[in-house]
Protein backbone atom coordinates (compact mmCIF):
# COMPACT_ATOMS: atom_id res chain seq x y z
CA UNK A 1 0.00 0.00 0.00
CA UNK A 2 1.39 3.43 -1.04
CA UNK A 3 1.71 6.07 2.29
CA UNK A 4 1.67 9.86 1.81
CA UNK A 5 3.81 11.26 4.48
CA UNK A 6 2.06 14.21 6.24
CA UNK A 7 4.04 15.85 9.20
CA UNK A 8 5.53 12.76 10.33
CA UNK A 9 2.39 10.27 9.78
CA UNK A 10 2.30 7.98 6.76
CA UNK A 11 -1.26 7.49 6.12
CA UNK A 12 -2.27 5.01 3.73
CA UNK A 13 -3.40 6.50 0.08
CA UNK A 14 -6.44 4.22 -0.21
CA UNK A 15 -10.36 4.47 -1.41
CA UNK A 16 -12.98 3.31 1.00
CA UNK A 17 -13.40 0.59 -1.42
CA UNK A 18 -10.03 -0.28 -1.19
CA UNK A 19 -9.66 -0.12 2.75
CA UNK A 20 -12.49 -2.28 2.85
CA UNK A 21 -10.73 -5.22 0.93
CA UNK A 22 -7.85 -4.66 3.47
CA UNK A 23 -9.97 -4.96 6.38
CA UNK A 24 -11.69 -8.72 4.74
CA UNK A 25 -7.58 -9.77 4.45
CA UNK A 26 -7.18 -8.95 7.75
CA UNK A 27 -10.05 -10.93 9.06
CA UNK A 28 -8.78 -13.91 7.89
CA UNK A 29 -5.88 -13.31 10.12
CA UNK A 30 -5.33 -14.70 13.52
CA UNK A 31 -2.22 -11.66 14.83
CA UNK A 32 -4.77 -8.50 15.54
CA UNK A 33 -4.91 -5.73 13.06
CA UNK A 34 -5.07 -2.37 13.95
CA UNK A 35 -6.42 0.43 12.31
CA UNK A 36 -6.09 4.44 13.26
CA UNK A 37 -7.95 7.21 11.94
CA UNK A 38 -5.70 10.45 11.98
CA UNK A 39 -7.71 13.79 11.25
CA UNK A 40 -5.83 16.89 11.74
CA UNK A 41 -6.27 17.64 15.56
CA UNK A 42 -4.48 14.49 16.11
CA UNK A 43 -1.72 15.13 13.58
CA UNK A 44 -1.16 18.41 15.51
CA UNK A 45 -1.34 16.68 18.98
CA UNK A 46 1.56 14.24 17.47
CA UNK A 47 3.76 17.26 16.28
CA UNK A 48 4.29 17.54 20.29
CA UNK A 49 4.09 13.60 20.92
CA UNK A 50 6.98 11.83 19.33
CA UNK A 51 5.47 8.80 21.21
CA UNK A 52 1.89 9.47 19.16
CA UNK A 53 4.04 9.75 15.98
CA UNK A 54 5.59 6.07 16.28
CA UNK A 55 2.23 4.50 17.61
CA UNK A 56 0.29 5.76 14.50
CA UNK A 57 2.93 4.76 12.11
CA UNK A 58 2.98 0.94 13.66
CA UNK A 59 -0.55 0.53 12.90
CA UNK A 60 -1.51 -1.75 9.37
CA UNK A 61 -3.56 0.51 8.45
CA UNK A 62 -3.96 4.51 8.82
CA UNK A 63 -6.52 5.72 6.88
CA UNK A 64 -7.32 10.11 6.00
CA UNK A 65 -10.08 10.96 8.02
CA UNK A 66 -9.56 14.64 8.38
CA UNK A 67 -10.66 16.81 5.52
CA UNK A 68 -7.39 18.85 6.58
CA UNK A 69 -5.33 16.11 5.09
CA UNK A 70 -6.85 15.97 1.99
CA UNK A 71 -6.43 19.76 1.80
CA UNK A 72 -2.82 19.63 2.80
CA UNK A 73 -1.62 16.39 0.22
CA UNK A 74 -3.53 18.39 -2.62
CA UNK A 75 -1.48 22.12 -1.55
CA UNK A 76 1.58 20.00 -1.83
CA UNK A 77 0.70 18.31 -5.21
CA UNK A 78 0.30 14.66 -3.61
CA UNK A 79 -2.87 14.01 -3.18
CA UNK A 80 -4.39 11.80 -1.11
CA UNK A 81 -7.57 9.87 -3.10
CA UNK A 82 -9.98 10.58 -0.96
CA UNK A 83 -11.09 10.90 2.49
CA UNK A 84 -12.11 7.61 4.71
CA UNK A 85 -13.20 8.50 7.58
CA UNK A 86 -13.50 6.77 10.93
CA UNK A 87 -17.02 6.34 11.09
CA UNK A 88 -17.67 5.16 7.52
CA UNK A 89 -15.11 2.66 7.90
CA UNK A 90 -16.61 1.45 11.35
CA UNK A 91 -20.44 1.39 9.40
CA UNK A 92 -18.37 -0.62 6.57
CA UNK A 93 -17.13 -3.23 9.17
CA UNK A 94 -20.23 -3.60 10.60
CA UNK A 95 -21.57 -4.79 7.12
CA UNK A 96 -18.82 -6.99 6.43
CA UNK A 97 -19.26 -8.62 9.91
CA UNK A 98 -23.02 -9.09 9.15
CA UNK A 99 -22.28 -10.26 5.99
CA UNK A 100 -20.16 -12.71 7.23
CA UNK A 101 -21.74 -13.70 10.42
CA UNK A 102 -18.58 -12.31 12.95
CA UNK A 103 -18.41 -11.22 16.42
CA UNK A 104 -18.11 -6.98 17.55
CA UNK A 105 -17.15 -6.14 21.17
CA UNK A 106 -17.64 -2.54 21.87
CA UNK A 107 -15.16 -0.81 24.18
CA UNK A 108 -15.79 3.07 25.49
CA UNK A 109 -18.16 5.68 25.89
CA UNK A 110 -20.07 6.65 29.33
CA UNK A 111 -22.20 4.22 31.41
CA UNK A 112 -24.65 2.65 29.01
CA UNK A 113 -23.75 4.56 25.57
CA UNK A 114 -21.81 1.66 24.37
CA UNK A 115 -25.07 -1.07 25.54
CA UNK A 116 -27.16 1.77 23.32
CA UNK A 117 -24.90 1.18 20.61
CA UNK A 118 -25.07 -2.57 20.42
CA UNK A 119 -28.66 -2.32 20.33
CA UNK A 120 -28.96 -0.14 17.50
CA UNK A 121 -26.35 -2.37 16.02
CA UNK A 122 -28.45 -5.39 16.36
CA UNK A 123 -31.36 -3.88 14.70
CA UNK A 124 -29.66 -2.73 12.01
CA UNK A 125 -27.41 -5.78 11.06
CA UNK A 126 -29.45 -8.52 12.56
CA UNK A 127 -26.61 -11.33 10.91
CA UNK A 128 -23.74 -10.35 13.41
CA UNK A 129 -22.79 -11.02 17.02
CA UNK A 130 -22.17 -8.65 19.64
CA UNK A 131 -20.22 -10.56 21.83
CA UNK A 132 -20.12 -7.85 24.49
CA UNK A 133 -19.52 -4.46 25.46
CA UNK A 134 -18.44 -1.73 28.06
CA UNK A 135 -17.61 1.69 28.39
CA UNK A 136 -14.54 3.59 29.33
CA UNK A 137 -15.18 4.72 33.02
CA UNK A 138 -12.55 1.87 33.92
CA UNK A 139 -9.27 2.15 36.08
CA UNK A 140 -6.71 1.98 33.35
CA UNK A 141 -3.70 2.89 30.86
CA UNK A 142 -6.23 5.51 29.20
CA UNK A 143 -7.30 7.45 32.90
CA UNK A 144 -3.34 7.14 34.78
CA UNK A 145 -3.69 3.53 35.79
CA UNK A 146 -2.13 1.21 33.92
CA UNK A 147 -2.16 -2.49 34.73
CA UNK A 148 -5.15 -1.77 37.40
CA UNK A 149 -7.30 -4.61 37.81
CA UNK A 150 -10.34 -2.79 36.45
CA UNK A 151 -8.33 -2.75 33.23
CA UNK A 152 -7.05 -5.97 33.35
CA UNK A 153 -10.93 -7.43 34.07
CA UNK A 154 -12.06 -5.11 30.81
CA UNK A 155 -9.32 -6.97 28.82
CA UNK A 156 -10.37 -10.69 30.13
CA UNK A 157 -13.63 -9.40 28.98
CA UNK A 158 -12.79 -8.90 26.06
CA UNK A 159 -10.86 -12.03 25.39
CA UNK A 160 -13.39 -14.40 26.74
CA UNK A 161 -15.82 -13.33 24.03
CA UNK A 162 -13.53 -14.06 21.35
CA UNK A 163 -14.55 -10.96 19.20
CA UNK A 164 -13.50 -10.50 15.37
CA UNK A 165 -13.92 -6.52 15.31
CA UNK A 166 -13.04 -4.39 18.49
CA UNK A 167 -14.13 -1.18 18.67
CA UNK A 168 -12.05 1.28 20.66
CA UNK A 169 -13.34 4.52 21.85
CA UNK A 170 -11.89 6.33 24.40
CA UNK A 171 -10.93 9.74 22.50
CA UNK A 172 -7.54 11.00 20.85
CA UNK A 173 -4.84 10.26 21.61
CA UNK A 174 -5.95 8.13 24.49
CA UNK A 175 -7.34 5.15 22.43
CA UNK A 176 -4.20 4.63 20.71
CA UNK A 177 -1.92 4.79 22.88
CA UNK A 178 -4.28 1.96 24.39
CA UNK A 179 -4.29 -0.26 21.48
CA UNK A 180 -1.20 0.30 21.25
CA UNK A 181 -0.29 -1.02 25.04
CA UNK A 182 -2.31 -3.75 24.88
CA UNK A 183 -3.16 -5.05 21.45
CA UNK A 184 -0.56 -8.53 21.90
CA UNK A 185 -2.79 -9.26 25.10
CA UNK A 186 -6.00 -8.46 22.91
CA UNK A 187 -7.75 -11.70 21.39
CA UNK A 188 -9.44 -10.46 18.43
CA UNK A 189 -8.31 -9.53 14.77
CA UNK A 190 -9.27 -5.96 13.91
CA UNK A 191 -9.00 -3.21 15.92
CA UNK A 192 -9.92 0.53 15.05
CA UNK A 193 -10.07 3.29 17.59
CA UNK A 194 -13.28 5.10 16.44
CA UNK A 195 -13.88 8.00 18.99
CA UNK A 196 -17.12 9.18 18.84
CA UNK A 197 -18.55 5.96 17.02
CA UNK A 198 -20.82 4.58 19.39
CA UNK A 199 -21.86 7.81 20.67
CA UNK A 200 -23.39 8.61 16.87
CA UNK A 201 -24.48 5.10 16.74
CA UNK A 202 -26.07 5.53 20.05
CA UNK A 203 -28.11 8.53 18.67
CA UNK A 204 -26.14 10.68 21.33
CA UNK A 205 -24.63 12.39 19.40
CA UNK A 206 -25.99 13.86 15.64
CA UNK A 207 -23.43 13.53 12.33
CA UNK A 208 -23.10 16.51 10.10
CA UNK A 209 -26.01 16.82 7.48
CA UNK A 210 -24.92 15.11 4.10
CA UNK A 211 -23.94 18.42 2.51
CA UNK A 212 -21.75 19.33 5.44
CA UNK A 213 -20.10 15.87 4.75
CA UNK A 214 -19.58 16.49 0.97
CA UNK A 215 -18.04 19.94 1.23
CA UNK A 216 -15.82 18.76 3.97
CA UNK A 217 -17.37 21.08 6.12
CA UNK A 218 -17.93 19.24 9.20
CA UNK A 219 -15.94 20.81 11.49
CA UNK A 220 -18.07 23.92 10.85
CA UNK A 221 -21.15 22.10 11.28
CA UNK A 222 -19.97 20.75 14.65
CA UNK A 223 -18.45 24.52 15.75
CA UNK A 224 -22.12 25.55 14.91
CA UNK A 225 -23.41 23.72 17.23
CA UNK A 226 -20.97 23.71 19.93
CA UNK A 227 -19.09 26.47 19.84
CA UNK A 228 -16.93 25.72 22.66
CA UNK A 229 -15.05 23.62 20.45
CA UNK A 230 -13.69 26.44 18.84
CA UNK A 231 -10.18 25.77 20.63
CA UNK A 232 -9.90 22.32 19.40
CA UNK A 233 -11.06 24.14 15.71
CA UNK A 234 -8.36 26.18 15.48
CA UNK A 235 -5.39 23.66 14.99
CA UNK A 236 -7.28 23.51 11.25
CA UNK A 237 -5.75 26.71 10.02
CA UNK A 238 -2.59 26.36 11.85
CA UNK A 239 -2.23 22.83 10.50
CA UNK A 240 -2.62 24.56 6.82
CA UNK A 241 -0.26 27.01 7.88
CA UNK A 242 2.57 24.64 9.38
CA UNK A 243 2.05 22.60 5.55
CA UNK A 244 2.22 25.52 3.53
CA UNK A 245 5.48 27.04 4.93
CA UNK A 246 7.34 23.64 5.06
CA UNK A 247 8.47 22.43 2.31
CA UNK A 248 8.84 18.88 3.90
CA UNK A 249 4.93 19.06 5.33
CA UNK A 250 4.19 16.12 2.48
CA UNK A 251 5.86 13.95 1.15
Amino acid sequence: MGKINILGIGVDNLTSEEVVKNIKIFLKENKPKIIYTPNTEMIMMAQKDKELIKIINSADLVIPDGIGLIYASKIKKNPLKERVTGFDTSLKMLEVANEEKLKVFLLGGKEGVAKAAAEKIKERYPHLYISGYNNGYFKGAHTGFPGNDEELEVIRKINDSEPDILFVGLGIPKQEKWINLYKDKLKCKVIIGNGGTMDIIAGNLKRAPEVFQRLGLEWFYRLIKEPSRIKRQIVLPQFILKVIFNKDAVK
